[in-house]
């Protein structure tokens, strides 16, 4: 099939596919991927890690009810929706199998897959410093960190992120709601009214020349060492990254409910849109723990900014950018829109994700509008990413399991885009 590539692992640049180099649309099936087993005990993070994670947001439940008592009762997560046969019929071009949407894009607070992360990175840093402070006695509900001596003390505090714009919501909306003073470092041309809500929540924002990558350094660069302050890396957290994680056990309830099979005769696929890869490494890390290689972790990135694709077929021996191989990292999806992957990810998930597929911008109009019309989902141009990548992706899969397989399609954000700007995406459709 035109446009599938495998190669072997190098850390040259002139291992990566032509078609990539090209901008044009890629299927790249991952050959380093080895059976979960063998993989996943050598990795730093384990299960245990990722039930610490669960722990903390049973910890948090009481909190974030009081906080957010019209969206939260507890939990925060996100619906399973079936779709219909016939659209799940176009979506994976006749391919077979079966099509669910984990509905990120209306995930309650937020509206993004990065309350996963973000709000998750806030809650471990007030949890700790309220422990160092002594307000953590023993049976004392967590609901009380919105009480005023908590407020006092995270008031002193800073937290600092570099975002395209919904991770900086994340932590802007939870850090503000418990007190903190929140910095969100953005580009110049990051969306101007994903700006204009950070501020609107009290967070100061910072804005850079040079494209997510460079606000996120300068970013880190300001509050390094800094005793009062805690940076949210994007690129490097291992916070974030159990934060997404733990969203899998979410996942594999919410298909045991619906009585759908996970096994070696039921494959699981599951197309996660990527950007610096915390979110899509996360949960795909918490899925291999759970279902081993009966799931199919994989990654949707634009066509101008494949940041992980270029990581992972370059080789891990050294960082390597978009950039460096002639794109220029534009693109719609602006929650996509990363030159350089976490370098985190990318060597937890080297041998886990099965393949990365590009996609061009008008294909993500182009669903966007399909699946409003179609099925009343609401999203951004970048959590559209999965839709325009299935299709094609449905079709590497051997014949024999098609028809038993499912198909999961995480959007990530949708549900606060402005009226206007979901117009006019809806019209380039």
């Amino acid at each position: 099939m035109a446009g599938i590539v495998e190669m072997q692992n190098s850390p040259r640049v002139d291992r990566i596919p032509v078609a990539v180099k090209q901008a044009c649309p890629t299927i790249w099936i991952n050959p380093a991927v080895a059976d979960s087993a063998s993989v996943l005990p050598d990795l730093a993070l384990g299960k245990a890690d990722v039930d610490g994670a669960v722990a903390r947001w049973q910890r948090f439940a009481p909190l974030l009810t009081r906080l957010f008592p019209e969206e939260v009762s507890g939990r925060i997560d996100s619906p399973l929706i079936p779709l219909a046969a016939g659209l799940s019929d176009t979506i994976l071009c006749g391919a077979g199998g079966r099509v669910l949407v984990k509905a990120d894009h209306a995930l309650p607070v937020t509206g993004c897959i990065k309350a996963r992360g973000g709000v998750y990175e806030v809650l471990a840093y007030a949890e700790a410093l309220a422990a160092q402070a002594g307000l953590l006695a023993e049976g004392r509900s967590y609901a009380a960190f919105a009480d005023p001596e908590f407020r006092d003390l995270f008031g002193r505090h800073i937290i600092a992120v570099g975002s395209t714009g919904n991770l900086g919501f994340s932590v802007g909306l939870m850090g503000r709601a418990l007190g903190f003073a929140v910095e969100v470092h953005m580009s110049h041309d990051a969306k101007a009214w994903k700006k204009e809500r950070l501020r609107e929540l009290g967070a100061r924002v910072v804005e850079h020349r040079g494209d997510y990558g460079a606000a996120v350094a300068a970013a880190r660069n300001a509050y390094s060492g800094r005793g009062n302050a805690h940076f949210v890396d994007d690129e490097d957290s291992v916070e974030l990254f159990l934060g997404y994680a733990a969203a899998a056990l979410d996942l594999e309830r919410q298909l045991a409910a619906a009585g759908i099979p996970v096994g070696p005769v039921h494959p699981l696929f599951v197309h996660l849109p990527c950007g610096v890869g915390g979110a899509p490494g996360g949960v795909a890390f918490g899925l291999k723990l759970l279902f081993g290689d009966s799931v199919h972790p994989v990654f949707v990135e634009p066509v101008a900014s494949p940041c992980m694709l270029v990581q992972l077929a370059a080789g891990l021996e050294r960082p390597v950018s978009v950039y460096d191989v002639g794109l220029d990292n534009r693109t719609a999806a602006d929650g996509l829109a990363v030159a350089s992957a976490s370098m985190l990810v990318a060597r937890t998930l080297e041998k886990l994700v099965r393949a990365v597929v590009t996609v061009p911008d008008d294909a993500l109009y182009r669903w966007l509008k399909i699946l409003w019309t179609e099925a009343g989902i609401r999203l951004e141009p970048s959590a559209a990413a999965g839709f325009a990548a299935a299709g094609r992706f449905a079709q590497t899969i051997p014949a024999e399991t098609r028809a038993a397989a499912t198909h999961v399609i995480w959007t990530t954000g949708g549900a606060h885009l402005p009226a206007e700007e979901f117009e006019a995406a809806l019209a380039r459709g």
